[in-house]
C-alpha cells in the first residue's frame, strides 16, 4: 500500500521542477566558437596551405632528381656510314640537376612565401579576436532581449491590474466607460509590445548560436557575468597598446616583407642562373640496356630580352610594395579612430547606466503612486496609463545602458588588440 502511494505522488509531482534547464557562460559560448565555427576552421586551413607554399618555396633549394626511360626505333640518315639505317635505341638513367646559384630568385621567393605565412598566421588571429567580439555582442544582446521581455511582462500584468480596476469601476458606475477602453488600449498595446520583445529575444538566440558555429541554442539559458564598472581608459595608453597589440599591424608588416621578397625576386630575373647537372644510366640497342653511360656539366643560362617581362614584374612588385606603405598608414588612422571611438563609447555607456537607475527609481515610484491613487478612485486613467509607460521606457533605457555598456567594453578590448 506504501509502494502505491509513493508512486501516485511521484506521478503528481511536476516532471518540471525535477528538471533544470543547462546554462551557458560566456566563457563557454567563447571556447565553442572557437571550436565550431567555419571561419576559423577557414583561417587554419588557409595557413595550412601558406606553410606548404613555404615548403614549395624551399624546395629550390634542393637537387632535382628523377628517373627516365626511353625507347626509340626508327630509320636515320647516318653521315658516318653514308647511308639510311634502322636505328633502335633503349635508354635508362638517373638524372640530378642542382641550382648552383640563381642571384637572389630563390631567396626571394622564399622571403616572400615566409612574409606571405606570417600574414595569414595574423589574418588567423585577426579571425579569432573578431569572432571573440561577436561573440560577446550576441550574448550580450541576447542578456538585454531576456531582461526586456521580463520588464514588458510586468507592464503587461500591471496594466491587467488596472483594466480590471477599470471595469470594476465601471460595473459600480464610479468611472465611464471611457477608463475601460483606455486599459484595454494600453493593455493590448503592451501585448503588442510583449510580442516584439519575445521575437527580439529569439533573433539574438539565432545569432548567438550562429556565431557559436551551432544551429540552436536548443533550453540552454545564459549566466549572468560577474562584470563591475572599470574606470575610463586613458587614451595615450590605449593608443599605444592598440600600435603595439593588433594584429592588423603585424600582417601588413608581414605583408610588406612578402613584398620585398617579391621585389627581390623581380630584380634577380635580369641576372643568370647556374646550375650544375649529372646523369648516369644505361642505354643499348637491345633491352635491357647494358652499356654503362654517364655524364657531368654546368649549365649557365643568361637572359637577354624577354619582352620586357623582367621590366614589368620590377614595376608591379614596386608598386604593391608602395601601395602596401600607403595602406599601413591608413590602418594606422583607422585604429587610432577606433580606439577613441570605443573609449568615448564605454564613457557614455557608463554615464548612461548611472543616470538610467536613477530615472528608474523615480519611473517606478510615480507608477506605484499613479496605480494606488486609480485603486483608491482619485487617480486618472491616463495618469496610471502615462506611469507605466514612463517605468517601461525607464527600464528599457537601463537595461539597454547596461549591456551598451558590455558590448562597448568588448569593442575597446578588440580596439586595443586585447586577447
Amino acid at each position: 500500500m506504501k509502494r502505491c502511494v509513493f508512486v501516485l505522488l511521484a506521478l503528481l509531482i511536476p516532471t518540471q521542477s525535477l528538471y533544470a534547464a543547462p546554462s551557458l557562460t560566456l566563457a563557454e559560448a567563447l571556447a565553442t566558437a572557437l571550436k565550431n565555427n567555419p571561419q576559423v576552421a577557414e583561417a587554419k586551413e588557409n595557413l595550412n596551405g601558406a606553410a606548404a607554399r613555404t615548403g614549395l618555396a624551399l624546395s629550390n633549394y634542393y637537387p632535382q632528381i628523377s628517373i627516365a626511360a626511353d625507347w626509340s626505333r626508327g630509320r636515320s640518315y647516318l653521315t658516318a656510314l653514308q647511308g639510311i639505317k634502322t636505328t633502335e635505341v633503349n635508354t635508362e638513367a638517373l638524372y640530378l640537376k642542382q641550382t648552383i646559384y640563381d642571384f637572389g630568385r630563390t631567396a626571394g621567393a622564399v622571403a616572400a612565401a615566409r612574409g606571405n605565412r606570417e600574414a595569414t598566421d595574423q589574418a588567423l588571429a585577426v579571425t579569432l579576436q573578431d569572432l571573440e567580439l561577436r561573440v560577446r555582442s550576441a550574448y550580450y544582446l541576447l542578456l538585454a532581449t531576456e531582461k526586456q521581455v521580463v520588464a514588458v511582462r510586468e507592464t503587461v500584468k500591471a496594466r491587467e491590474g488596472v483594466f480590471r480596476q477599470a471595469e470594476e469601476f465601471f460595473r459600480q458606475g464610479v468611472r465611464a466607460r471611457v477608463d475601460v477602453a483606455r486599459a484595454e488600449a494600453t493593455l493590448f498595446a503592451a501585448k503588442t509590445s510583449l510580442i516584439r520583445a519575445e521575437n527580439n529575444r529569439e533573433i539574438a538566440r539565432v545569432e548567438l548560436a550562429n556565431a557559436m558555429g551551432m544551429e540552436s541554442l536548443g533550453d540552454r539559458t545564459l549566466v549572468e557575468p560577474s562584470f563591475l564598472p572599470l574606470p575610463l581608459p586613458e587614451r595615450t595608453p590605449s593608443q599605444q597598446a592598440a600600435l603595439r597589440n593588433r594584429p592588423e599591424l603585424r600582417q601588413f608588416a608581414a605583408l610588406k616583407s612578402a613584398a620585398s621578397g617579391n621585389l627581390t625576386s623581380a630584380k634577380s630575373s635580369y641576372m643568370p642562373v647556374l646550375s650544375g647537372v649529372a646523369s648516369a644510366g644505361y642505354a643499348d640497342r637491345d633491352f635491357p640496356p647494358t652499356g654503362n653511360v654517364w655524364g657531368v656539366g654546368l649549365n649557365l643560362t643568361v637572359p637577354l630580352f624577354s619582352g620586357f617581362s623582367s621590366v614589368e614584374q620590377v614595376r608591379e612588385a614596386t608598386a604593391a610594395a608602395n601601395s602596401l606603405e600607403a595602406r599601413l598608414n591608413s590602418l594606422r588612422l583607422q585604429i587610432s579612430k577606433e580606439v577613441e571611438s570605443a573609449r568615448l563609447g564605454v564613457s557614455e555607456a557608463a554615464a548612461r547606466m548611472v543616470s538610467t537607475e536613477k530615472e528608474v527609481a523615480a519611473a517606478n515610484e510615480s507608477r506605484s503612486l499613479a496605480e494606488g491613487r486609480y485603486q483608491e478612485g482619485v487617480g486618472s486613467i491616463i495618469e496610471v496609463s502615462d506611469a507605466q509607460s514612463q517605468a517601461l521606457d525607464a527600464q528599457t533605457a537601463n537595461i539597454q545602458a547596461k549591456y551598451d555598456y558590455y558590448a562597448a567594453v568588448a569593442r575597446f578590448d578588440r580596439a586595443v588588440g586585447k586577447q
